[in-house]
């Protein structure tokens, strides 16, 4: 009779597990199941002492080493089921998952389970810190930009802008946004140049310079403002049209502004259309009892024709504008461009 010797258990599977955290989301704020696979492993990695989380993690009794094993050590390093937690800097480390997928692709070492366990997710909007952070640095280390003032880009906005307008009418929606785009740097720029206290031009930098502001305090004034003047979803107020909400708008920008008259914060510098159109529509929803002025010339028609239109509800400088975009057509066509 052969003697048989008693079968052995297979060797426990061991765990690698790869914690990526979003830089974009404070330290220390991670998932719940994060935080139980960092308390349960036997050895948490990290290759930088730098790491953000490490003050964390300290602070809730993880033990953290540091080191860079390759992937064999890593293996072995799970050998007997342990679980191992690695936590990557914000680069990766390509040399290692390029040696953990040699490893499983040779088919000649029992590989552990591999696991990629996100720590904390971006939210919507976690670009636009980054656009910040990325700012703050141009501001910093760019000959241009850091000469920059809120005169010196005033020009851009409106080209920007404008720019934006064509791409609305287009329809062109990569081109729509990336010109976006270039509004939102607008908006970026001229609120970190107000970081240093108005700008180049004035001589003073530092958060102690008169009248700063920042990135923060232009969107926060923009939330107050938005859920102020959206009573019917921030309040109690009911609207059930537009033309309610516009009522509602107008009556909080009323109490807000304190203004003497309806003219107050028209732009004058705005397209002459444009101008009239909103001088017109001022008039209309404030009541005032003024006749429209009456003259020789083609400016006094357009101002008719400006206000008219407003009060048929149609931008005139829309209008102008496709027609004019027709009319650049047929230019076009005539001159044999484009055929």
């Amino acid at each position: 009779m052969t003697e048989h010797s008693e079968p052995t258990a297979a060797e426990p599977t061991g765990r690698i597990v790869l914690l990526t955290t979003s830089h974009r989301v404070a330290p220390g704020v991670l998932s719940w199941p994060a935080w139980q696979t960092l308390h349960a492993a036997d050895r948490v990695l990290c290759a930088d002492p730098g790491h953000p989380q490490l003050p964390y993690l300290r602070e809730a009794g993880i033990e953290v080493a540091f080191g860079t094993p390759d992937a064999h050590e890593l293996v072995e390093a799970c050998a007997g089921g342990r679980t191992v937690v690695l936590l990557p800097s914000g680069e990766g480390d390509r040399r290692l998952t390029d040696g953990l997928a040699r490893l499983a692709g040779s088919g000649r070492v029992s590989m552990p389970d591999l696991e990629l366990l996100p720590g904390s997710y971006d939210l919507p909007g976690a670009r636009l810190l980054d656009l910040v952070q990325v700012m703050d640095r141009v501001r910093r280390e760019c000959p241009w930009t850091s000469q920059q003032t809120h005169e010196g880009l005033a020009k851009y906005a409106i080209e920007e802008a404008y720019e934006l307008v064509e791409a609305i009418e287009d329809g062109d929606r990569e081109e729509l946004r990336e010109e976006l785009g270039d509004v939102l740097l607008q908006v970026v720029f001229h609120a970190r140049i107000a970081e240093e206290g108005g700008g180049a031009e004035d001589g003073e930098d530092g958060e102690d310079a008169a009248g700063a502001f920042s990135i923060d305090d232009v969107a926060g004034t923009l939330v107050e403002k938005l859920i102020r003047r959206h009573p019917h979803v921030f309040g109690d107020a009911e609207a059930e049209t537009p033309e309610d909400v516009n009522a509602h708008w107008q009556r909080t920008k009323a109490v807000e502004k304190q203004r003497e008259s309806v003219t107050d914060g028209i732009p004058v510098g705005q397209p002459g259309l444009a101008l009239a159109a909103k001088l017109a529509g001022r008039v209309r929803t404030g009541g005032v009892a003024v006749e429209l002025p009456r003259g020789e010339g083609i400016g006094y028609e357009l101002l008719a024709l400006a206000a008219r239109a407003e009060a048929a509800g149609t931008d005139p400088e829309t209008a102008l504008r496709a027609a004019a975009r027709v009319y650049r057509d047929a230019i076009r066509a005539a001159e044999g461009v484009g055929e």
